[in-house]
């Protein structure tokens, strides 16, 4: 027997909304605070000093090392039986996934530093250039072009990292679309809507980093 699609048990568009508000804003803010966590822990893995450079290094080996799902529920789970003290879901969510894309992005922003020649450098500081204005007007400006591609394939991967929430139960898209079937008994309508809606809202982001790319490219 041929199955019978029932989309209008699913569509509840106030749930789908506050689920894709949830989704962006997530995206967003674990994307901008990695990003700086990213260019502090970039810059102290080029430290010269040992003190500096260890615990960056230790803490980009162990967020890249270890699988997100297992840090968000570390988070959630673990860290108030070493503490004493539970974290609230958001916040335990927001910190595993912002500091795992902080330890990508430590790694981005350090390979695209060292990938300039070392002639760069030199030249620089023939010409008298103070350490922060070569890095400022000589280095980064060059190395940028370098770190948009992996920087927008990070990016990408972090908006579908957010799917994740859904394991201690924060309200996003997964989440929802997990409750809608509990709910109606149809697995496939809800879980081929919320596969659209992340494709819907990850194509522009696609889309406007490619021409990102292409125009750093180009200069």
């Amino acid at each position: 027997m041929a199955y019978q699609f029932d989309w209008a048990a699913i569509l509840r568009p106030s749930q789908w909304l506050a689920a894709i508000g949830v989704t962006v804003g997530y995206s967003v803010g674990t994307i901008a605070g990695g990003m700086i966590i990213g260019l502090a822990c970039g810059g102290l893995l080029l430290s010269r000093r040992r003190l500096l450079r260890y615990p960056a290094k230790a803490y980009v080996s162990v967020f890249r090392g270890t699988p997100v799902l297992v840090q968000i529920i570390w988070f959630y789970y673990a860290l108030p039986i070493l503490t004493g003290y539970q974290l609230n879901s958001w916040f335990a969510a927001g910190l595993g996934l912002t500091l795992y894309m902080g330890a990508f992005c430590a790694e981005i922003f350090r390979g695209g530093i060292i990938s300039i020649d070392a002639g760069q450098w030199d030249a620089g500081r023939a010409l008298g250039l103070h350490r922060v204005h070569l890095m400022t007007k000589v280095i980064l400006p060059q190395a940028i072009r370098r770190m948009v591609p992996p920087l927008s394939n990070q990016v990408v991967i972090q908006i579908k990292n957010t799917a994740l929430l859904y394991v201690v139960a924060v309200p996003d898209l997964m989440y929802t679309s997990s409750e809608l079937t509990s709910q109606t008994y149809r697995p496939l309508e809800s879980y081929t809507f919320v596969a659209l809606l992340y494709f819907l809202l990850i194509s522009p982001v696609t889309m406007l980093m490619k021409r990102l790319e292409t125009r750093m490219a180009d200069r």
